[in-house]
This record gives C-alpha cells, sequence and structure tokens, in this order.
C-alpha cells in the first residue's frame, strides 16, 4: 500500500526532505551521470508529491515528483523532478505517481497549462497524461530532452 504525502515545502518533515534529496541524487546525479544543481533554490517555492511504502517495518521513499507555480522556471506551471527510486522501479509506480499528481496539479493550478522538460523516451509516457511536445529534441546534461505541454484543465 502506498501512502501519498502532497506538502508544500515549509511542510515536508526533514527526515522525508532528505531522503527525497538523497533519491535525487541517487538517480539523477549518480545513475544517470549528470553533474548538476540540483540544489537550485526552486524547491522553497513548490509542493511535493511524495510516494512511500513501509517495507520490514521501515518507511520507504518509492517515487517523487515537484510542482513549480507558474513563472518559477516557465510561464507555465511545470512539473519537474520526476522520480522512481531503483529499488521501485517496474512495479508501476511511476504511472501511479503521475495518476496521482495530475487531479492535484489541476486543483493546485487549474487554469494553468503545464510545461515539462522531458526526456525524450519518456515521450509517450507524458503524451497519455496530455501533454504534447512542442520543441525539437535538445541535449540537456547529456540526455536527450524534450519540452512539452499540457492545456489548461478543462475541468476547471
Amino acid at each position: 500500500m502506498i501512502e501519498w504525502q502532497w506538502l508544500p515545502f515549509d511542510d515536508i518533515p526533514a527526515r522525508d526532505w532528505y531522503e527525497v534529496l538523497r533519491q535525487r541524487q541517487q538517480v539523477f546525479i549518480l545513475e544517470q551521470t549528470c553533474l548538476y544543481p540540483d540544489i537550485d533554490g526552486l524547491d522553497p517555492h513548490c509542493h511535493h508529491l511524495m510516494a512511500w511504502r513501509t517495507v520490514d517495518g521501515q518507511r520507504v521513499l518509492q517515487a517523487s515528483l515537484r510542482v513549480l507555480p507558474p513563472g518559477l522556471k516557465y510561464d507555465e506551471m511545470s512539473i519537474g523532478r520526476v522520480l522512481t527510486t531503483q529499488a521501485a522501479r517496474g512495479t508501476g509506480i511511476g504511472r501511479a505517481l503521475l495518476d496521482y499528481a495530475m487531479p492535484l496539479v489541476d486543483a493546485l493550478y487549474p487554469r494553468d497549462a503545464c510545461r515539462i522538460g522531458a526526456q525524450a523516451h519518456l515521450e509517450k509516457f507524458y503524451g497519455g497524461y496530455g501533454f504534447v511536445t512542442v520543441t525539437d529534441p535538445y541535449d540537456e546534461d547529456g540526455i536527450m530532452h524534450i519540452d512539452m505541454l499540457r492545456p489548461a484543465s478543462l475541468t476547471s
């Protein structure tokens, strides 16, 4: 069973935030060998979604993402730092993360489109959530990316 945690930065318990940063370092910097400033000053302005599972009595992070308000990174609001931990890959948690996140995003910013800088190999995955590719592929930190845009929610 997954425990979902959807919080603004200031409400995230310190131990939980430490684990998010540890996993972001593991995935984005060590596994993907991208030397970039993950701690970029944007997190304090974001809402964060975290998925936790209890394994052998321990609460273990499975996946996470952050939601950036409009104007912080792009003109539109944005989803970023989407990760699935190595131990949770292949379990469907990445899809569950987006399934859980999109209604929260729409409620938080109901009149805003959403832009993401996605790894190009995930184009079809994000396309399933209404994102359409709006740029040619570009290299970011040695990984091909594309910008994708999802129109503002029609549910508002």
